[in-house]
């Protein structure tokens, strides 16, 4: 059995409503569910939430709410791990079927592609692979990135790279935060998701936006509308 598992909050300071807030027509926790259902992969769609009025709009656009996610995990210091584990082992005392793969899609990512999500489970299916997860590059090499101290002043983090061309310095990746497929048993116990044991889907940094500000949000719409419009989604 394969499934996915969106957590979705009901606190969110920063943007109020966060995950029920309208997204160019629709709530932006839809466009999640509605792309784990077009990937065709998952047997059970489930939305991790405390909220009932999240529970209510997950479950009008085709996700399942099994249960309300206790207190103690919905939190500001919960960490998606702890939100994994508790639908993992949920689905193993409720359902009866084996557990094979699991992924966690987040609310708020309206950029993910049916094809990015079949891409991460293949690499999952690797021999020895635990997690699979979208990266996207770095636009700038970071061996050349500064820090500022409290008078403003800047310098180098490595500043052996002042004059090293852009060209030979390796290409660093990050997090697009878009989705983790892992083994129910890495979740459960707690492994690392960022080591030599985990394979990374490469996202075009163009398809990359974290949505965390009011601003962000803005530019996530405009982005979202240029990229629809040139049949990137």
């Amino acid at each position: 059995m394969k499934v996915c598992i969106i957590p979705a909050r009901g606190g969110s300071k920063r943007i109020p409503g966060k995950n029920l807030k309208t997204f160019i027509g629709k709530p932006i926790i839809a466009y999640a569910i509605d792309v784990a259902k077009k990937s065709g992969l998952f047997d059970r769609i489930i939305v991790s939430t405390d909220s009932e009025d999240i529970a209510g709009v997950a479950k009008e656009h085709g996700a399942e709410v099994p249960f309300l996610r206790p207190a103690d995990i919905a939190n500001d210091h919960a960490t998606t791990l702890d939100v994994i584990k508790h639908a993992i082992e949920w689905l193993q005392e409720n359902d009866t079927r084996p557990l094979g793969s699991v992924c966690c899609l987040y609310a708020t990512v309206p950029f993910t592609r049916a094809k990015d999500l079949e891409e991460g489970l293949a690499l999952l299916e690797k021999e020895q692979t635990q997690y699979t997860f979208a990266a996207t590059r770095f636009s700038f090499p970071i061996q050349r990135s500064i820090r500022m101290n409290g008078e403003g002043n800047v310098e180098m983090f490595w500043p052996e790279h002042f004059s090293t061309r852009s060209q030979d310095l390796e290409t660093a990746y990050h997090d697009a935060g878009m989705f983790y497929w892992g083994k129910p048993g890495a979740f459960l116990s707690g492994k690392p998701i960022f080591a030599p044991h985990s394979k990374a889907v490469q996202i075009p940094h163009f398809r990359v936006q974290d949505i965390d500000e009011p601003d962000d949000w803005i530019r996530a719409e405009m982005l979202y509308q240029i990229l629809e419009q040139r049949g990137e989604l």
